[in-house]
């Protein structure tokens, strides 16, 4: 930060918040340390998310590659065969993206394309005279027809990485997802313990917060996990995903090694007199 005038790092440090600066001035000691730490935080994160985006995206296609061979339909989401069932947390939020999906779907559409969907949202074709638009937009949103790969982009990360918890393990991992994870040293709880620790990191990084020491290594560790026991079957040496993969790692190493060695220079508390 060297680049930066005295009243530019106190301009830069107003924009920055002097709450949000102190957690990293606690580290660095100085304010034009903590400034450049909270940067390489920040590229650290960016590297974060772009890896984790990428293995998520996998993770979520394998899983539904995998029930959808398992359950023998295309829409297991909505659908699903007898005798299994949602638990009512993951019913909701199938619903919850089954409306985000249609609503998506809606707004794509030109004017023409919604007047059309009132001939089967309203009897006789025609909304009711002075019926609110909201009533109106409501009612053509319900009839919009959603396919499974719009519904499943709209399930955020929280509804996956359940699929692996404990209320699922005999109707899901023990028939199905343990497909997905091949090796038999592979526990269900290991890939959960994984998950739990990216969807932490990701919710850090959505909220900008930093991510290191402990954090980041359980990141690091979850996302070479991932990467190298997904779908790995007969595999001899690094997966396509590890290959996939290997740019964007190495760049997130060398971001953490910047932040880490800024976080090596921490001052020590001062001692009480």
């Amino acid at each position: 930060m060297d680049h930066l005038s005295e009243p530019e790092l106190a301009s830069v440090a107003a924009l920055l918040s002097d709450e949000r600066l102190g957690t990293f001035e606690r580290f660095t000691g100085s304010r034009r340390s903590a400034i450049a730490l909270h940067q390489a935080m920040l590229r650290l994160a960016a590297s974060l998310m772009t890896v984790t985006a990428v293995v998520e995206i996998a993770l979520r296609n394998a899983v539904c590659a995998q029930l959808t061979d398992h359950f023998q339909t295309p829409d297991w989401l909505r659908m699903p065969p007898a005798p299994f069932q949602w638990d009512n947390e993951l019913k909701a939020k199938i619903l919850q993206a089954d409306a985000s999906a249609r609503k998506t779907a809606y707004a794509k559409m030109n004017l023409d394309e919604r007047q059309q969907l009132d001939r089967r949202a309203f009897c006789g074709g025609i909304a009711p005279h002075g019926l609110a638009y909201e009533h109106i937009l409501r009612a053509r949103q319900e009839v919009v027809s959603v396919s499974m790969g719009q519904l499943v982009v709209q399930l955020t990360p929280y509804f996956w990485k359940r699929l692996f918890s404990t209320s699922y393990e005999h109707t899901l991992w023990r028939p199905a997802l343990k497909h997905v994870f091949p090796d038999k040293s592979v526990s269900r709880a290991l890939v959960a313990s994984h998950l739990e620790a990216l969807y932490q990191t990701r919710n850090r990084i959505a909220h900008h917060e930093p991510v290191y020491g402990h954090r980041l290594q359980q990141a690091e560790a979850a996302i070479d996990f991932i990467a190298r026991c997904l779908w790995r079957g007969d595999i001899k040496g690094a997966t396509p995903l590890e290959k996939l993969l290997q740019a964007e790692m190495t760049e997130l190493r060398t971001r953490a090694e910047s932040a880490n060695r800024i976080l090596a220079m921490r001052v020590p508390p001062a001692r009480p007199h």
